[in-house]
């Protein structure tokens, strides 16, 4: 953790040992004076060397329990401040507790009482009666930031999300929807959790998440061709991707025959195709039972096969129709046109059938 504090005076300290230093020198004119500088050291062992500052605090010569009670209140000063984060234009602020950060302040006051224990007690006393500080800066790790933190990117993640999109046509309730493929923007948690933890380690006011950005799966290039036909207009629209590139003027089924509405696809497209009779005891009572290419062909020259039964996109030599309501549900069209739609056409493609 960065220290904020600036170190505590020691001038009532040097005042205090002008004093001890006089009583020691003293001493030490007469013949006992090492072992009361001996004996000084060890009245002092209890406390930590002059010169040493953790968390910013400055804790020489304080005991144990005096150097956690002053670094402890320094630490949950830190841990209090707010920190501003700031994700995708969106701003939160949090304190570092508030992510379950904490700091155990005890072990880095038993390292500082070990800095004098590796040393001998002349060393000791030298930097005690001297006022030698030793310069030795600690800082008090912070751990935690667990549940906690996970829970705040959470928040962060739901509020800046954006779910991608797939270019898409379909119909929904019956209404032809085009969908732009968009880009799906999230919190990047693993690298944003590292973010955090850093601006809290280095005591940073504010810090920036990073965030990920996911490409749709399907683009508009990928969806390839649509078929969508409008009852209402008697016209057929093909779509390259999300972009119509033709349209045609076509006859669908009469009041007793509706042409199906609904999503289906071409599974089959045959050129001169063999025209086999679906109502014999019906409406095509009058026909022959099959027709083959040529002029009187019901299906003209080309012909894309739906998996709605009985129900195909074919050319017509009664092009008198074309724009009415003519036929027994198929999709009619003119012969020159059935051959280019059929020639742009691949088996799979989808086609919609609204009003």
């Amino acid at each position: 953790m960065t220290p904020r504090h600036a170190r505590r005076s020691r001038g009532w300290r040097r005042f205090a040992r002008i004093g001890v230093f006089v009583l020691v020198g003293l001493l030490v004119v007469g013949s006992g004076g090492a072992y009361a500088a001996y004996r000084y050291e060890q009245g002092q062992a209890h406390r930590i060397l002059p010169g040493v500052v953790i968390a910013g605090v400055d804790v020489g010569d304080m005991t144990r329990e005096d150097a956690i009670a002053a670094v402890e209140e320094a630490v949950d000063e830190e841990l209090g401040r707010e920190i501003e984060v700031v994700a995708r234009g969106r701003t939160w602020h949090v304190r570092p507790s508030e992510l379950g950060v904490s700091a155990d302040v005890a072990p880095r006051i038993d390292a500082a009482l070990a800095i004098g224990q590796e040393m001998s007690w002349t060393d000791r006393a030298f930097h005690r009666l001297f006022d030698r500080p030793l310069d030795e800066t600690l800082d008090v790790p912070v751990g935690g930031a667990g549940p906690e933190l996970k829970r705040f990117l959470r928040v962060v993640d739901e509020a800046i999300s954006v779910s991608r999109s797939n270019a898409n046509i379909e119909l929904v309730d019956g209404e032809l929807v085009v969908e732009r493929p968009e880009l799906g923007i999230g919190l990047e948690r693993a690298d944003a959790a590292k973010e955090l933890r850093r601006a809290v380690r280095r005591g940073s006011d504010s810090v920036m998440l990073p965030v990920r950005k996911t490409d749709p799966k399907v683009t508009a290039e990928e969806l390839g061709k649509t078929i969508v036909v409008r009852i209402s207009e008697n016209r057929l629209y093909v779509y390259e991707g999300l972009k119509v590139i033709k349209r045609f003027d076509v006859a669908t089924g009469l009041g007793g025959y509706p042409t199906p509405r609904g999503t289906w696809n071409i599974w089959d497209k045959r050129e001169n195709p063999i025209w086999v009779n679906p109502a014999p005891d019906g409406w095509g009572k009058d026909l022959p039972a099959v027709i083959g290419p040529g002029p009187g062909n019901p299906l003209g020259t080309h012909a894309l096969y739906l998996d709605a039964p009985g129900i195909r996109i074919h050319g017509t030599y009664n092009e008198a129709s074309i724009g009415t309501f003519a036929s027994h549900g198929c999709i009619r069209m003119r012969i020159e046109e059935s051959k280019e739609l059929f020639s742009m056409i691949d088996i799979g493609t989808q086609v919609l059938i609204l009003e």
